[in-house]
């Protein structure tokens, strides 16, 4: 503010205040204080306690027969003894001020929940896991549909539909998904919401049997879980995905059909447009290089066509986050 007062009459306020990154009002604020800011010291209220007063009222207070007492308690005794010492909301305030006041009661401390960070850099690395429900034929019957994703190739690795959420069930398909896809101790990390299943007992003690970490997602926070929920969004808005399943059966026909699209067919955005299968299985690159190579064939018959620079198949991105910390910390984790 000093700097400010002394260049503006040379510069002018405005030039000055942009230079200096200070609001306009802010300098005409403290060049001119408020008339409340000029007075150095406050006069005591005359209907304020003398400080003598103020003593008497905090001993009575922290006397024995009145420190376990409430202001309101100790001023209506003192009132049939007839004594008058403040008012309850003065004895309040002083009791404030020395830092005597708090809540008795015990209150909820909602846990802090740490923000999961998962990297991938191949498949096998991190799974996604969610359950989610499919409408049955009448009004609030559903049938529930487990899916475990891999978050690099998005491979559906594990999948079911069962007529109930249960942990026992979520337990079986994971230890069938494992043996499958060969997990060894300390491979994996499988990363879920925070449902009955995902954090129950049963399945917390398969993992730990496993030899797979297991993270959950915060509480109300689906951005923590982006590659199961974006899965199931492709389910439900495929053109054939019914409005209700009529049985149990009809839910797992149609999910056979899906799935093996989704893995062997389905051009995936994330993935530089291939499928799940190519990446999960370690197709990806020679299929980058065969897009290259027919590129490369359209840019020489016709490179006219191509205005800025040769065209250029999309590469497979190097590693995938839940969600990924700065810069310079990613960079740090992929070096390792």
């Amino acid at each position: 503010m000093a700097a400010a007062t002394e260049i503006a009459p040379e510069l002018g306020i405005a030039p000055t205040c942009e230079v200096l990154g200070l609001g306009r009002a802010t300098f005409y604020r403290r060049r001119h204080p408020r008339p409340d800011e000029r007075i150095v010291s406050r006069p005591q209220p005359p209907r304020a306690l003398k400080i003598e007063e103020r003593q008497e009222a905090l001993d009575t207070l922290h006397s024995e027969r009145f420190i376990d007492q409430a202001p309101r308690a100790v001023y209506a005794t003192l009132l049939d003894e007839g004594a008058y010492l403040c008012s309850p909301s003065t004895m309040y305030r002083l009791l404030a001020q020395e830092g005597e006041i708090k809540e008795r009661r015990n209150q909820i401390r909602h846990p802090h929940y740490q923000k999961p960070e998962l990297l991938a850099t191949g498949p096998n690395q991190v799974w996604s896991w969610d359950i989610t429900k499919l409408l049955g034929p009448a009004k609030w019957t559903y049938f529930y549909l487990y899916v475990i994703l891999d978050i690099y190739s998005r491979y559906v690795v594990g999948w079911m539909v069962a007529p109930q959420e249960s942990a026992s069930l979520a337990k079986r398909l994971l230890s069938a998904t494992c043996e499958k896809q060969g997990i060894i101790p300390e491979q994996l990390t499988i990363h879920a919401d925070r449902g009955p299943s995902m954090k129950s007992k049963a399945v917390a003690f398969l993992l730990a049997d496993l030899g797979v970490t297991k993270t959950h997602s915060r509480p109300h926070v689906s951005n923590d879980n982006p590659f199961s929920e974006s899965q199931f969004k492709t389910l439900k808005y495929r053109p054939e995905f019914p409005a209700r399943f009529g049985s149990l059966q009809d839910s797992r026909v149609f999910c056979r059909q899906f799935f093996p699209w989704y893995n062997t067919e389905h051009r995936h955005q994330g993935i530089a447009l291939l499928t799940p299968e190519m990446v999960h299985y370690g197709r990806a690159e020679a299929v980058i290089v065969a897009r290259q190579e027919v590129l490369n064939a359209a840019y020489a018959a016709h490179p006219e066509r191509f205005v800025r620079k040769p065209p250029v198949a999309l590469p497979l991105p190097e590693a995938v986050w839940i969600n990924p910390p700065p810069k310079e910390v990613q960079t740090e984790h992929l070096l390792q």
